[in-house]
């Protein structure tokens, strides 16, 4: 795969906001796919027209009334989309898994980090925003922006189970065609790459951190995270 050189595109950490975390504006100027598209990642950059495609097709499959998101990962902590409602949530049948490499965000080409995905089997507890059916395309728009940058997930209808009932959300599921995937990761591994990995909005162990720190908050313990924890822990400094 051509993936374009250092002497073609500028290096994507040289932006001037290197280091602080992703923020709406980033979204809603499109600076997050403006980085992708200048750097090494450019061929494989989802353009606005393929991004709108497949919001348009998700859409399509929309029961009547306002959009539920289910959120796994930095949905948790920094959810950058306006809600009217946030239940706990679980879904069956996916699990949360670091199976995705980041070549920009966390790390680089040349050091990817791995961040978090949804990979089949198991179960997931996370949360369930609320958009209101007036905003849903404004506020997804801005979600596939930010998830779907180079087609990394199939944003999937799924059955999340909250204390008032069930509610049908979309998921960003991990694309197992996609360049990114870095399948089943053992721990060791994952904590390896996390310890040593750092990208545009900050270091892999930060990412992290922030998300055992947002699920704790909302009470929810995920075992194969806490195992990564203990084993970035134990490393040499």
């Amino acid at each position: 795969m051509n993936t374009g050189s250092a002497h073609s595109h500028p290096h994507p950490h040289s932006h001037p906001h290197f280091g602080r975390p992703l923020c709406r504006d980033d979204l809603v100027s499109g600076s997050l796919r403006a980085a992708f598209v200048n750097s090494e990642m450019a061929a494989i950059a989802w353009s606005e027209a393929r991004l709108d495609a497949s919001l348009d097709c998700v859409l399509a499959q929309l029961p009547p009334g306002d959009v539920w998101v289910f959120g796994y990962g930095s949905l948790i902590w920094n959810p950058l989309i306006t809600f009217a409602e946030r239940r706990l949530a679980k879904v069956y049948g996916l699990h949360r898994s670091f199976c995705l490499w980041s070549r920009i965000g966390r790390g680089t080409p040349q050091q990817p980090g791995l961040v978090l995905g949804l990979d089949h089997g198991g179960s997931c507890a996370g949360l369930a925003y609320r958009i209101e059916a007036q905003h849903a395309r404004e506020e997804l728009r801005l979600l596939w922006r930010r998830e779907m940058v180079t087609g990394a997930y199939v944003p999937t209808w799924v059955k999340a189970r909250t204390s008032q009932g069930a509610v049908p959300a979309i998921a960003f599921v991990i694309n197992h065609r996609s360049v990114a995937y870095a399948g089943k990761q053992s721990t060791p591994a994952a904590a390896r790459c996390i310890a040593t990995a750092s990208g545009l909005h900050g270091p892999c162990t930060e990412y992290l951190v922030r998300t055992l720190r947002g699920l704790r908050e909302h009470g929810i313990e995920d075992h194969a995270l806490c195992a990564v924890e203990r084993e970035l822990a134990a490393l040499p400094a």
